[in-house]
């Protein structure tokens, strides 16, 4: 599966979870969004996917980058950081100092497998703003 094909992906997971509005927009230009939906309480979610092998972990650097765009740029509720491989602990940490939901590889397969979004995708959204 290739990059464009797991934004695809991951738009149908959405769906599947309850999500409405659901929209591909990935490619070049697209400032750190490939997905963007409507979670169900109304929440605008924007989705940045990395698909990457299991040893290319998903460092800080990317969650800063998304970070300054997905409430600046797109008006995030929830921005939402998907990969087919891991985080490192520094992008934990940032992310969990502004606002980004993560989902990892194990994550992802258990959401793949249930339809069940991931419980930080279904909370209510933070009333701190995101850093940007």
């Amino acid at each position: 599966m290739g990059g464009v094909e797991f934004e695809q992906w991951t738009a149908r997971l959405l769906e599947r979870s309850g999500f409405l509005d659901v929209e591909v927009v990935g490619g070049a230009g697209d400032a750190g969004a490939d997905v963007l939906a409507q979670a169900p309480d109304g929440g605008r979610l924007v989705v940045q996917c990395k698909r990457y092998g299991p040893s290319n972990k998903v460092g800080s650097e990317a969650v800063q980058r998304f970070a300054g765009t997905a409430r600046a740029y797109h008006g995030a509720d929830y921005a939402v950081l998907v990969t087919t491989s891991a985080f490192t602990a520094p992008a934990r940490d940032v992310a969990g100092r502004v606002g980004i939901v993560l989902v990892d590889r194990v994550a992802l397969a258990e959401w793949a497998r249930t339809a069940i979004a991931p419980d930080e995708l279904t909370a209510v959204p933070s009333e701190e703003p995101l850093a940007g």
